[in-house]
């Protein structure tokens, strides 16, 4: 019979951090023969994708935060500052990723979250789709994940 002892620790570790997330991907790419196949080519990395919208006195009236990966846009963050809102900014940046991860990034689809005080409903009359809610995400609050076909 093999005793085994194990110790468990909690601190913020970005080295081990770095081989747990390096020890998965290859766990993942010996499952997955798509993981597999992405391993060593450009649609395999994170690339970014950043827009920014400057108002008239140079100041940050928008931008949109996001990347690319596979065939697929992530939209992480997209904010307008209220004093521009209304006015298509949402609209525009959006389109814009959306656009440039189409024509020169093969992308085919997008995703993204936000929550129901925020903007689902722009979303969805942008041609997104709810694919999950989660409620109390946090707690009183519905978290959205939306996709969108591109192309």
């Amino acid at each position: 019979m093999v005793c085994r002892m194990f110790r468990l620790e909690t601190e913020v570790d970005k080295t081990r951090r770095d081989l747990l997330r390096a020890r998965l991907r290859e766990t993942n790419s010996t499952l997955s023969p798509v993981l597999r196949a992405l391993r060593g080519t450009p649609a395999e990395e994170h690339r970014p994708l950043h827009l920014w919208i400057m108002d008239e006195d140079d100041t940050l009236a928008g931008g949109l935060v996001g990347y690319t990966w596979t065939t697929w846009l992530h939209v992480n963050l997209l904010w307008v500052d209220g004093r521009h809102r209304g006015h298509g900014l949402g609209s525009r940046l959006l389109t814009e990723a959306e656009h440039r991860a189409a024509t020169e990034r093969d992308c085919t689809a997008a995703r993204l979250e936000t929550w129901d005080f925020q903007a689902p409903g722009f979303y969805t009359k942008l041609g997104y789709t709810v694919v999950c809610a989660i409620e109390d995400y946090p707690p009183g609050v519905t978290e959205y994940t939306l996709t969108k076909a591109l192309g």
